[in-house]
């Protein structure tokens, strides 16, 4: 794998986390995941949700020691990874997040793919960011829907108590 130029990763949305990188021995960019608790090849995907759960942790009040990365679910006895889930107090998936490469559009099929994961996992809140764009929708299981929602829930907003800016 090329080295990633951070150069040519066009400005994201969001603030920029202090990373850290390293090389490995192939020459390989890599990023330290806090989550995950090692180092990560850098691709543009990976850049994005380094940002985006830094920010989850920084501006939201999301706690690290709820919030896991490339998690794998079985799918119709197929694996697969969702890309970060945070979960509720109660250790339940509270909000699913996928993320795709700056220079990625943001699809219905994304949001095809994020509603095929929750199906398995049954989660509140489904998130869905380039970096650039973020989506985020509240699941309705009454109607078997989800809607909008105009801004990502901060911590005690998603897990229902009052919110805190």
């Amino acid at each position: 794998m090329k080295d990633v130029d951070l150069r040519a990763i066009p400005p994201l949305s969001l603030p920029y986390a202090q990373l850290r990188f390293a090389k490995d021995e192939e020459g390989n960019l890599k990023v330290f995941d806090d989550l995950r608790k090692k180092f990560v090849v850098l691709t543009p995907e990976e850049f994005v949700r380094q940002n985006f759960t830094a920010w989850l942790r920084q501006d939201y009040g999301y706690p690290a020691s709820l919030m896991a990365n490339e998690v794998e679910i079985n799918l119709n006895n197929t694996r697969k990874r969702c890309d970060t889930i945070v979960y509720g107090p109660d250790c339940k998936p509270l909000m699913i997040l996928e993320y795709k490469a700056p220079d990625v559009e943001i699809t219905q099929g994304t949001f095809d793919q994020i509603v095929r994961y929750n199906r398995e996992l049954k989660a509140r809140y489904l998130v869905v960011s380039n970096g650039l764009r973020h989506y985020c929708c509240i699941v309705d299981y009454n109607n078997d829907s989800y809607n909008f929602i105009p801004k990502i829930p901060n911590f005690q907003e998603a897990k229902g108590l009052p919110g805190v800016n």
